[in-house]
């Protein structure tokens, strides 16, 4: 619970903290960013990580001079299309195991297949859309690979995605971020921007959940 409290209050007062890390560590600071990105959208065990919220912190930093703004973008870029693309090999990886026994239980290989499918079809906009919602951004690769999606067709749009996602965030800080409005109600921004964040993901939860017809495409 003490955990769950002290990564609540990183990400509300991410502003104080990031300061303190910069004070503290310098150049360094541009490391331990890599490592949160790359980890926030390369491992499915830590959706809980900071994302949209850090790169809005972090172009606020760089707009006073914390931070190179180029030197910023280019390796936070870096480190959302690595973590995407070690994400989609873990999946590819884990998946044909997975699916080579002939029963396991709650899943199935016609699963896999539905995937592959589903992601032939409708894949690049998954994943380019996933980077802008919490959690489901850091599930979506890992889907990819394990129904073995074309990697050259995963390595355009993680590139597109995983660009777009950090200049949004990173600009929107380093232009707004220290408007006066901004920096006193620092907090509330960052609770706006992560509800803005998941709507789409809820939308999506309610739609499929209760407005969806049954899908019998792949029935018999």
């Amino acid at each position: 619970m003490e955990i769950i409290n002290q990564l609540i209050d990183f990400v509300l007062h991410i502003d104080k903290h990031l300061g303190e890390l910069i004070i503290q560590y310098g150049l360094w600071s541009y490391l331990i960013l890599f490592v949160i990105v790359f980890a926030e959208t390369g491992f499915v065990f830590t959706p809980f990580l900071p994302g949209d919220s850090l790169l809005f912190a972090a172009g606020t930093f760089a707009a006073i001079g914390a931070f190179n703004i180029g030197i910023l973008v280019l390796i936070l870029c870096i480190a959302a299309i690595t973590g995407d693309t070690v994400n989609y090999w873990i999946g590819n990886y884990i998946g044909p195991k997975i699916f080579e026994k002939e029963k396991i239980r709650f899943l199935k290989k016609e699963h896999l297949q539905r995937t592959h499918e589903f992601y032939e079809r409708h894949g690049g906009k998954t994943i380019i859309i996933a980077r802008f919602i919490p959690i489901i951004r850091t599930f979506a690769p890992f889907v990819a690979g394990i129904g073995s999606m074309t990697y050259m067709k995963f390595i355009t749009y993680n590139v597109v995605g995983g660009i777009a996602w950090v200049l949004l965030f990173v600009f929107a800080g380093f232009y707004f971020g220290n408007l006066p409005f901004v920096k006193n109600n620092f907090s509330f921004v960052i609770i706006a921007i992560i509800i803005i964040s998941v709507l789409p993901g809820v939308y999506e939860f309610i739609r499929q959940k209760y407005f969806k017809k049954p899908d019998t495409k792949f029935e018999k």
